[in-house]
């Protein structure tokens, strides 16, 4: 798979935009270099709350199945991929399932993100009963495979990872960013641990906890998970109200909006999804909750 990097028209006007703009800068004085960067590689139309809350971004994906007989760490999955390449490398994103379940129980997160400029892979643990760290381990095991080895590894800008998983596989997220200072971004959706100290985390983390979570109640996991995380360089949990533990099984828009512009802003470095994170939202009946270090 041969990549063009940043060829197409889009991206040329926006290099001519920000030579452009930095050579005004230096004649007038009036904005300077720092002001005129950008993202590397800004992905897709600017962000409205329809484009985030939508079923399909403005991507066309497609999809390849990976054997757990060809990889090693992990039980295999599913890559989903942007097909327009136009704008340069993506970033990439692995997701576990919990206790007990596979890819099929967060299959819907492959498409709807990779849809909005990623690459994703859900992937199958060596067993369901696996415990946190070993769904770290594992996730960490995916993240190699699809930078190193992976038929998409051309797509992908392997500065920019991220993790996310449910249940079991959200606690391996915050595991595995804990293990790998690397990591640009963290979901962990409705997350059990039994560690509640994650201080070491480095990497930006959205936390998404479900009021009526008797499984992984919010006061024992998602709560205290996201109150040990350090301020800096930006953290936020959001609780989805009347929601259970299995929430994040089923295709959610609220779980889509924030997590898309989660991982927008802090893999992509996207500032432009700003907007949906910060101020913290108000008056939504889908949240009962929501707390963050806002501004980022």
């Amino acid at each position: 798979m041969e990549l063009k990097r940043s060829t197409g028209p889009l991206s040329r006007f926006r290099r001519l935009l920000v030579v452009s703009t930095a050579v005004l800068g230096l004649v007038g004085g009036s904005v300077t270099l720092a002001q005129a960067a950008e993202p590397a590689d800004v992905h897709g139309p600017d962000p409205t709350e329809e484009s985030i809350t939508a079923p399909r971004g403005p991507f066309e994906v497609d999809e390849e199945s990976v054997s757990r007989l060809s990889v090693t760490g992990f039980g295999g999955g599913t890559i989903y991929y942007p097909t327009d390449t136009t704008d340069g490398l993506f970033s990439a994103v692995s997701i576990s399932p919990g206790y007990t379940g596979t890819q099929d129980s967060i299959a819907w997160l492959g498409p709807r993100l990779a849809s909005q400029g990623f690459v994703v892979f859900t992937i199958d643990t060596n067993s369901t009963s696996d415990q946190p760290d070993s769904r770290a381990r594992q996730l960490q095991a995916s993240l190699d495979y699809l930078t190193n080895d992976s038929s998409v590894k051309d797509l992908i800008d392997p500065a920019r990872l991220g993790v996310m998983g449910h249940s079991m596989g959200g606690g391996g997220s915050l595991k595995a960013a804990l293990d790998n200072p690397a990591l640009k971004a963290v979901v962990p959706l409705t997350p059990w641990h039994t560690t509640k100290d994650f201080s070491g985390v480095g990497a930006p983390t959205l936390v998404i906890g479900a009021q009526n979570d008797t499984v992984a109640p919010v006061s024992q996991h998602s709560k205290p998970f996201y109150e040990s995380l350090p301020d800096d360089p930006g953290k936020a949990y959001l609780e989805l109200a009347g929601a259970s533990h299995f929430a994040p099984n089923r295709d959610n828009t609220t779980i889509a909006k924030f997590g898309i512009s989660w991982l927008k802003r802090f893999l992509d470095d996207d500032t432009r999804y700003d907007q949906f994170l910060c101020p913290p939202p108000e008056g939504d009946p889908a949240i009962s909750d929501y707390q963050s270090t806002c501004p980022y």
